[in-house]
């Protein structure tokens, strides 16, 4: 976003898990924070989750779409090829956005599209253009997305202490610190990671108003 404004968008995805979801809402409401939260279509229909996504969207934050089956687009190893054909994807997200209207949460007021895995290329960002939907992806650097690994996973395991280290640390080296920064994390992790990131939002969201950062939603924009 507005690299020149001292604000961050906090980003939640969803797919499988939401242990982490009313820790989030109320660390936000206490914070009288906005956030944006992206869920595919699987998240929306899954009736524990229900009450949470209500509570979200009447607290006034942003939700949008996640894909609706959690579908990787394109291939890890290549990223300019497709899995998917243009046709399967637009069915894709508009059940994704099918999903979200069940709820009462219309299409309209949700412009922006969070891919799966965050992972897409130049087709998907046209395909949502040529549809009036704009793609928007986490910002890189700090590692914050990692708070989905769990030590099964080996090396690629991030602790939560060492996420909340480089978030600070990319914060202090970069020349734009942290200024429009979407700063991604999840909403729920695997039950097997022992350390979830969500209880350390509150204590994030001081440290970062410390460093005289506001907080903005993408519902702003």
């Amino acid at each position: 976003m507005d690299t020149t404004r001292r604000a961050i968008y906090l980003v939640f995805t969803g797919h499988e898990f939401a242990d982490g979801g009313e820790s989030i809402r109320m660390t936000l409401k206490r914070q009288a924070i906005n956030g944006s939260f992206f869920f595919t279509g699987d998240f929306f229909r899954n009736p524990s989750f229900r009450h949470l996504i209500t509570a979200l969207h009447a607290d006034g934050h942003y939700l949008g779409p996640h894909s609706d089956r959690h579908l990787l687009y394109a291939p890890w190893e290549n990223r300019d090829s497709l899995l998917v054909s243009r046709e399967e994807f637009l069915d894709d997200l508009y059940g994704n956005y099918a999903a979200m209207e069940s709820l009462g949460i219309p299409r309209e007021g949700s412009k922006y599209f969070l891919p799966a895995y965050e992972w897409y290329n130049d087709s998907i960002a046209a395909w949502c253009d040529q549809n009036g939907i704009t793609l928007v992806n986490f910002t890189a650097g700090t590692s914050s997305n990692a708070d989905y690994t769990y030590p099964a996973l080996g090396q690629r395991y991030v602790p939560s202490d060492t996420i909340m280290s480089r978030i600070l640390d990319f914060e202090q080296r970069s020349s734009a610190g942290l200024n429009g920064f979407l700063l991604l994390t999840h909403i729920g992790a695997d039950p097997s990671r022992p350390d979830k990131f969500y209880a350390r939002l509150d204590s994030l969201i001081t440290l970062l108003r410390e460093r005289r950062y506001s907080f903005r939603s993408l519902l702003n924009e």
